[in-house]
């Protein structure tokens, strides 16, 4: 069985269709010393002739994509009908990995609509794998994921403004 770390999935926009290499050697070098990997990465451009070019990505065996298939299956299948849901779910999961269906391959056309000519999109889901010892530790340790998020600066600049709201200026 394979121990699966974190995931985050993640959307990015660029405004132009010329690949310098440069996020894929960053990704590479996250890769290789296996603080991160890509579990499927959709790229789709579309150039100015309106032409979409798309390329799809993935780090797992097809055994890993199988599990994964399987795990996630299960998860919705338990949040949609209980214990037995998830049972079918995690056969409908494993069969459609198996298939070799992928979790983001219905994305490259909503992507490839939504993006104007000359642009790109990508859609990755990482799994960070630098959080498994963590988070195996927290759990040995009885400790219980309350909630995580990411934070980003503009939920800090969003903090500041809903702060300077609630501060009334004083009389003079």
């Amino acid at each position: 069985m394979t121990t699966f770390g974190p995931m985050q999935l993640l959307v990015v926009g660029f405004g132009t269709t010329e690949a310098t290499g440069e996020i894929a050697a960053e990704l590479r070098r996250l890769r290789e010393h296996d603080i991160v990997r890509l579990v499927d990465m959709i790229v789709v451009s579309r150039d100015e002739t309106g032409d979409v070019h798309a390329i799809e990505t993935s780090d797992l065996s097809a055994d890993e994509s199988e599990e994964l298939g399987a795990i996630t299956g299960a998860l919705i299948g338990f949040g949609a009908a209980g214990e037995e849901g998830a049972e079918i779910g995690a056969l409908a999961g494993a069969a459609a990995a198996d298939a070799g269906e992928t979790p983001l391959g219905d994305d490259v056309w909503y992507l490839a609509d939504a993006i104007p000519p000359g642009t790109t999109a990508a859609i990755a889901i990482l799994e960070h794998r630098w959080a498994i010892p963590l988070r195996d530790a927290i759990a040995h340790r009885g400790g219980v994921n309350l909630a995580d998020a990411w934070l980003h600066p503009a939920d800090l600049v969003a903090m500041g403004v809903a702060t300077a709201e609630q501060v009334e200026p004083s009389p003079a």
